[in-house]
């Protein structure tokens, strides 16, 4: 479905039977909720039976509840705000274990990003970050760590590495106003999606710049000003932004980057194993 499953419902409402508006109504009154319960939850809460729900679905030209209710969640997801997200995470855990639920869905989260990924778009990231003069790595707010962690290892491989994670919106202009053709911007975004992030990208690639955007959706604000996407999926999980997929996806741009760079490394760490052993940077493991 191309647009907002609300429109749908205010379009069709008046040819809903008395079920369907009251599955209607609760979720234009609650969607925060609705979108993260099951066809058989929802017809509890609304006193239908789970096939209704599902016969619904389909009704509104979904081929299934699971697809509908993937709708609601995407309309959603930027929408919530800090409380909603605390409520809706409350109801959604319940009397489950919490350990239980948040490992589970991380790694589904996991399995649908290898299902996702483009790989051909991988391989031209890696080539673009390769030949880039300076590199710029653009991540604010809960994506920060993930901008960091992606610096800390990209400065051991290039000279001309900016992280710019920590900046208001102005300083970041300022950190990115003399990008040219010859740059890489890396940018991280998820849901709620960061506005200086997606505008900071595009003004880098207005420039010239070569964006490579790591955002879970093509159609995300970063992704569509992006000239290359990393498609990783995120959840919401309490006032968490569940961002485990995202950082395989950026471990697996480190160990691409570097395999193409073996030899430089080898040297770099060489190197560096002397300075940190001079210098007693790392505890020594002791003989047994």
């Amino acid at each position: 479905m191309s647009y907002d499953i609300l429109s749908i419902l205010q379009e069709k409402e008046s040819g809903f039977s008395k079920g369907q508006k009251r599955i209607a109504s609760y979720i234009m009154d609650s969607y925060d909720k609705a979108a993260f319960m099951t066809a058989n939850r929802l017809g509890k809460t609304v006193g239908v039976s789970e096939s209704t729900v599902v016969r619904f679905a389909v009704d509104l030209g979904f081929d299934g509840y699971p697809s509908m209710q993937k709708a609601m969640q995407e309309m959603v997801l930027n929408r919530l705000t800090s409380v909603q997200r605390l409520e809706v995470a409350n109801d959604r855990i319940g009397d489950q274990d919490v350990v239980s639920m948040v490992l589970h869905s991380d790694m589904e989260k996991l399995r649908q990003t290898e299902e996702v990924v483009d790989r051909g778009e991988f391989r031209e990231a890696v080539a673009a970050i390769l030949k880039a003069k300076r590199l710029y790595i653009l991540g604010v707010r809960s994506v920060a760590p993930l901008a960091n962690f992606l610096g800390y290892y990209l400065n051991y491989m290039f000279n001309n590495v900016h992280v710019i994670s920590g900046f208001s919106a102005g300083e970041m202009f300022e950190k990115i106003v003399s990008v040219n053709s010859e740059d890489v911007i890396i940018a991280f975004s998820f849901p709620r999606y960061s506005a200086p992030t997606a505008k900071g990208a595009r003004y880098c690639r207005s420039a010239g710049a070569t964006v490579i955007g790591i955002t879970d959706s093509k159609l995300s604000p970063l992704g569509q000003c992006s000239d290359h996407v990393l498609v990783a999926k995120s959840d919401m999980v309490s006032l968490v932004d569940s961002l485990v997929a995202p950082l395989s996806l950026v471990n697996a741009l480190i160990v691409a980057v570097a395999a193409k760079r073996e030899k430089e490394l080898s040297q770099t760490f060489a190197n560096l194993e002397r300075i940190w052993d001079e210098y007693d940077v790392y505890e020594k493991q002791a003989e047994r």
